[in-house]
């Protein structure tokens, strides 16, 4: 046992014995933070407009607090970047963490003084919890490697503005950067090929022995470790590498490739961060599920995810939960989030503690590498060029695809009915991609940083989408084809009616 790891041993096992403490009155803790909420909440524009005077019960909090996405909260967002304090929290936030939206682009989501400790100080406790519990702490001696966006902000009217795993990493303790690689110079690097390379030379001949990131990402470090070195195996390069830290995706698609290029089975721990709060992280090594984080900051609210779009849903307390029932989940924070939709989906596998599994969205979406892509997006850069180009679509739906026949980078496949096709498909092609660059920031950085190549479009034969809602015996009424899956069910289904 290093040095380090000696000292953190007994901060690690308190750590563990709070979890143990407030998950096992998960609804105790719930209580207290909605008690904190509501009387912070008085204090400010928003809870003036909405009677947080009045409020003393959940019944009244959510009798006066309607559900929301951005576009509803974006008119108080406004106020904050104009300058104006204390409007959905006290006082201005530390930060904006910037992120794709929905119908109004970019968002910008406060997080606050207040709220910071639930981003940081939830991974921190996620991974002392993992040393607690296994007594697996030698990675704490070693470097440890945190793939991240970039960590230089820019400022909205004096408030530091970026990428929310960039303000993450100046939340890194002076005592962990001696650990922490990459270098701050070459995290700020924005092409992620030139980065990464600068990555490999960084880390090649160090003690690496945690490593943290999204799978595509991490997947792609391996492989170019491997071209630079010779060596079979990522183990041979980093001998004592033990831990790997993950969230944003489904790890299971990507580990029997990346324990290949390992060369051995990693420990791993998950963690369920959003910009919009660290909503769980996996808390036992034995059972299923992440533990819900009921004691940070956040006042959570469920929605039965059959009625999120109706026009008074059952909004359930924590209390109120069912196991193995698929629901939209809500947050209050205190960084100012009242009553906000974040658009993910969960389902309870236990109650004792509360642990939870990612379901997917609330709407149909591509985030098979991360990319968060949303119909919306997709809508418009096909319609935006083909407009242009007097092309026209008479149904279409995008899938992943991850593990390409000939190999290969992955990419979105694109499946397209044609009422009249463009005269150069790879041209169109080449268009609405850059319309999806421009769409989404996330689907951006992967296409820069050539995790994914762009878009393949494969066009069908007339009627396609008609035959295949026959197969499925959805043919009229209102069943709709779906823009986008975020697996390849309905791919696989449509290979038959591709256009040879």
């Amino acid at each position: 046992m290093g040095f380090k790891s000696w000292i953190i041993k007994p901060v690690a096992k308190k750590i563990a014995r709070d979890i143990d403490r407030w998950s096992a009155d998960a609804l105790g803790a719930q209580q207290k933070v909605f008690e904190e909420l509501v009387k912070v909440g008085r204090q400010t524009a928003f809870g003036k407009d909405h009677g947080f005077d009045g409020i003393k019960s959940y019944e009244a909090f959510h009798q006066q607090i309607p559900l929301r996405d951005y576009e509803d909260l974006k008119p108080y967002i406004n106020r904050i970047k104009e300058g104006e304090a204390d409007v959905l929290w006290r006082g201005r936030p530390a930060y904006f963490a910037k992120t794709s939206g929905t119908t109004s682009g970019v968002k910008y989501i406060p997080l606050t003084k207040d709220s910071l400790p639930n981003h940081f100080g939830t991974a921190r406790n996620a991974l002392f919890n993992y040393y607690a519990r296994t007594g697996k702490g030698q990675w704490i001696d070693g470097k440890m490697i945190f793939l991240s966006g970039s960590p230089e902000m820019h400022e909205v009217n004096g408030i530091p503005t970026g990428r929310l795993s960039g303000i993450v990493n100046h939340q890194v303790p002076s005592w962990l950067r001696t650990n922490q690689m990459p270098s701050y110079t070459t995290n700020c690097i924005e092409a992620w090929e030139e980065k990464l390379d600068k990555i490999v030379e960084e880390t090649l001949s160090k003690d690496m022995r945690l490593i943290s990131g999204i799978p595509p990402w991490v997947q792609m470090y391996y492989e170019r470790l491997l071209e630079r070195t010779g060596k079979q195996f990522v183990k041979d390069i980093f001998p004592n590498y033990s831990v790997f830290v993950y969230g944003g995706v489904n790890f299971e698609p990507y580990r029997a490739k990346l324990e290949a290029l390992v060369g051995k089975r990693i420990d791993s721990v998950e963690t369920y961060p959003a910009s919009e709060g660290f909503i769980a992280f996996q808390d036992s090594w034995e059972e299923p599920g992440l533990l819900l984080n009921a004691y940070s900051g956040i006042f959570f609210e469920f929605v039965p995810a059959e009625e999120i779009f109706n026009e008074q849903p059952t909004r359930l307390s924590l209390a109120e939960v069912e196991l193995d029932v698929n629901y939209a989940i809500i947050v209050n924070n205190n960084a100012g989030l009242w009553g906000y939709n974040i658009g993910d989906t969960v389902k309870f596998i236990s109650k004792d503690p509360y642990r939870l599994l990612v379901t997917g969205r609330i709407k149909h979406f591509i985030s098979a590498f991360g990319e968060h892509v949303i119909g919306k997006e997709v809508e418009e850069a096909l319609l935006s060029v083909a407009n242009a180009k007097g092309v026209k679509v008479v149904e279409f739906t995008v899938a992943p695809q991850t593990n390409p026949s000939g190999g290969g980078t992955p990419y979105h496949e694109w499946f397209i009915e044609f009422d009249q096709a463009p005269d150069s498909l790879e041209a169109f092609a080449k268009q609405v991609d850059e319309q999806m660059v421009q769409q989404n920031i996330y689907y951006k950085d992967l296409i820069v940083g050539k995790i994914l190549q762009p878009l393949k479009i494969r066009p069908m034969v007339r009627n396609a989408f008609r035959e295949y809602m026959k197969t499925q015996g959805k043919l009229g009424g209102q069943n709709k084809v779906p823009r986008l899956s975020n697996d390849r069910k309905i791919a696989d289904e449509l290979e038959g009616f591709v256009l040879a």
